[in-house]
C-alpha cells in the first residue's frame, strides 16, 4: 500500500494571482496538467517569500499529485519533482513524501493499474476528487530500488524517443531511412540470367 511507504499531505493555498516574478519556486495544480511532464527539476512560477510563508512545501524526490479535476482520466496527474530545492505547492494537490525511485513512482501513477484503482476513489460530478488521505490504500508493486531504476532508465529512453523531437525524431528518422535502403536493395536486387 501506497501509505506504507509514503506520507500524503494536502497541498498549500496560493492562486495564480500569487504569482510573482522572482521569489520562491512553485507549482500550481492546473500547472501539472498543462504545463510538466513526467518530473521536473526547474518550477515554471513563484511565489513572493511573504506568500510563501504560509504555504505547504515538496522536497526533492517528492511527488506532486493533482487531486481534482474536471473528469476522472486527469485527476491524480501528477509530477515527480527532482529539483534540488523545497518547492511551495498550491491547493488541490497532494504532496506525496517517500523512500522510493520518484519517478518510478511517477510512471506507475499513469498505468491503467492505477488508474482502475483512482476510479474507485473518485468522487464529484462536476468537479471530480480524490481526498490525499484516499491515497494511502493504493496497491503499488514496488520492487528493489536497483529495479526500479533500471525500469525508470528503460522507460526514460522510450518516453526521449516518443516525446523529445530533438532525440526521437532523429532516430525515427534514421530508423525509416535505413528501413527504406534495406527494402530498396531488395526489390532491386535481380537474379542474373545464365
Amino acid at each position: 500500500m501506497l501509505g506504507e511507504v509514503a506520507t500524503i499531505s494536502r497541498g498549500g493555498n496560493f492562486q495564480k494571482k500569487d504569482f510573482a516574478e522572482s521569489g520562491v519556486p512553485c507549482i500550481h495544480y492546473g500547472q501539472i496538467y498543462t504545463r510538466y511532464g513526467l518530473y521536473a527539476d526547474k518550477t515554471i512560477s513563484s511565489i513572493s517569500n511573504e506568500a510563501a510563508q504560509k504555504q505547504k512545501f515538496a522536497q526533492p524526490n517528492d511527488i506532486v499529485m493533482a487531486v481534482t479535476s474536471e473528469n476522472v482520466e486527469d485527476v491524480c496527474k501528477c509530477v515527480a519533482w527532482v529539483g534540488n530545492e523545497p518547492i511551495a505547492v498550491s491547493g488541490h494537490s497532494a504532496i506525496i513524501h517517500h523512500n522510493q525511485n520518484a519517478k518510478f513512482l511517477t510512471y506507475y501513477f499513469h498505468t491503467s493499474m492505477f488508474f482502475e484503482q483512482k476510479r474507485k476513489l473518485a468522487h464529484g460530478t462536476k468537479v471530480i476528487e480524490v481526498t490525499p488521505d484516499k491515497l494511502s490504500d493504493i496497491k503499488i508493486p514496488l520492487p528493489s530500488l536497483a529495479e526500479q531504476e533500471r525500469i525508470v532508465a528503460v522507460l526514460d529512453k522510450f518516453d526521449a524517443l516518443v516525446n523529445d523531437l530533438s532525440e526521437g525524431l532523429p532516430a525515427e528518422i534514421e530508423a525509416r531511412k535505413r528501413q527504406y535502403e534495406y527494402y530498396r536493395d531488395k526489390l532491386l536486387s535481380f537474379k542474373k540470367i545464365a
